[in-house]
């Protein structure tokens, strides 16, 4: 089964569920979004696959929403956008796999589609 992580290395939560994968599957492919930027379809069909709102994948602490974003009222698509455009606002990691997909806070919620 191929799995699919959305990482951030910086980031501690996300190298949790990185390595909590890495002892699951074999078939891991590692998106390195921050070098690699999403593009908005794929980021609107993550969105999708993650059967929430874009608000909801947000990062609302991060300086960028609270000076550009934060108290505006933006359409789906706007907020889609702000992440395509500053994707250290998008919320980390997210694994997806034919399972489902999930926000691996805490990482052992990586679990939960293997």
């Amino acid at each position: 089964m191929k799995t699919i992580i959305y990482h951030n290395n910086r980031c501690r939560k996300s190298r949790e569920a990185l390595e909590l994968l890495r002892e699951k599957t074999n078939q891991l492919t590692v998106i390195e979004y921050l070098k690699y930027p999403l593009t908005t379809s794929e980021l609107t069909h993550i969105v999708d696959q993650l059967n929430i709102q874009p608000l909801e994948l947000v990062r609302k602490n991060e300086s960028v929403w609270k000076e550009e974003y934060k108290g505006k009222n933006l359409t789906h698509q706007e907020i889609v956008q702000a992440m395509v455009n500053h994707p250290k606002l998008i919320e980390r990691p997210i694994v997806i796999n034919e399972k489902g997909a999930v926000i691996g806070r805490p990482a052992s919620k990586v679990l939960e589609i293997l």
